[in-house]
């Protein structure tokens, strides 16, 4: 019995969600993004040397080329 409610309430949030458009602080965004994408390069970097030079399909590289 209540839905008509909180269905009129939800569409009403999503309406105001959908159509407002707050400034955006270009600049902050472009600080966020810069030191993100250099966390991830670091991240990056540093799985890299934890891998090493092992590689998941060298094994079955080596079996189908010996194998057959």
């Amino acid at each position: 019995m209540g839905r008509g409610r909180a269905k009129a309430k939800q569409t009403k949030v999503a309406r105001e969600l959908k159509y407002f458009s707050p400034d955006t602080d270009l600049n902050a965004l472009e600080r966020e993004l810069r030191s993100s994408s250099s966390t991830h390069a670091a991240e990056n970097a540093a799985a890299d040397v934890d891998q090493g030079d092992d590689d998941d399909y060298d094994d079955y590289a080596d079996w189908a080329s010996h194998g057959r």
